[in-house]
This record gives C-alpha cells, sequence and structure tokens, in this order.
C-alpha cells in the first residue's frame, strides 16, 4: 500500500511530540540552510561566529552555554572556522578564548543579513505573532525538561 501523508498533522503519530519537534525541526533546519548558504556557513557555524563577534574572547564552555551543544560540538565547530580563517583560539593558562578573525569582521553584515532572512523567511510563512508565540512557548518547555 503507497503512503501518501504530506502533512505532519496527517502522520499516524502526529500526537506525540518527539515526533512533532523533530519533524518541525528538519523543516526549520532546511530553511535555516538555505539562508546561510549564501556564507558558506551552516547555522551552527554562523550562529558561533556571530557569538565570537559579539564577545570577542569568548570562552568554549559559554559557547557550549548559549549555543545548547556539547563541548565536544563546540570544539569541532571551532576547528572547522579556524580552518576558514575565521576565528582564532588564544590560550591563556588554562583559559582558552575564541577571537574572531578580520575576514570574520569584514562577513559580520552578510551574517546579519542571512540572519534577518532568515526570520523574515518562517515569520512570512508562519506569521510574525504567531512564530513569536511559538519561540517563547517552546523556550518555557525546554527550560522545563531540565534533563
Amino acid at each position: 500500500m503507497l503512503c501518501s501523508v504530506k502533512k505532519i498533522s496527517e502522520s499516524h503519530y502526529c500526537k506525540c511530540m518527539y515526533f512533532v519537534t523533530n519533524a518541525l525541526a528538519r523543516k526549520i533546519e532546511k530553511l535555516a540552510t538555505q539562508s546561510w548558504k549564501k556564507v558558506n556557513l551552516s547555522p551552527s557555524h554562523a550562529y558561533l561566529l556571530m557569538l565570537a563577534l559579539e564577545q570577542p574572547g569568548i570562552q568554549p564552555m559559554s559557547l557550549s552555554s548559549q549555543l545548547q551543544l556539547q563541548p565536544s560540538t563546540i570544539t569541532r565547530l571551532i576547528e572547522k572556522l579556524e580552518d576558514k580563517k575565521l576565528l582564532v583560539r588564544s590560550s591563556e593558562g588554562k583559559q582558552t578564548n575564541v577571537f574572531p578573525t578580520s575576514k570574520a569582521r569584514e562577513l559580520e553584515p552578510k551574517l546579519k543579513q542571512c540572519q534577518s532572512e532568515f526570520y523574515e523567511k518562517y515569520a512570512t510563512i508562519l506569521g510574525k505573532e504567531e512564530s513569536a508565540r511559538l519561540v517563547q512557548t517552546m523556550n518555557k518547555m525546554a527550560d522545563k525538561l531540565v534533563i
């Protein structure tokens, strides 16, 4: 039997939070990836780079906390951005600091443009108020799920 379910709301698992949040995440990931293509960065790399631009000298643990990613993932993201000559790490004793390069600073206006375009894409599809409510609700729910 050929299945032609096209909407998440018509899926067998449409009432399962795990399924629905992952389906939504995959769709948002596609939109974000399209938006960040202009700067040849994944969304994760771009958001990490923007934090480093906003807070030069930021420490990896702070990046991990801000981006809600494991330290090992942060290390891999930093390494990739170092390979692209967008970040440099500096060690002071046991402390490591992450700094944007001049190449990253030149890219900053394009990064902000990509971020704005990403917001406009999903806000146009979902509606600005609905988008804001959804993000606010998801923040509350994520904060409640202390695991």
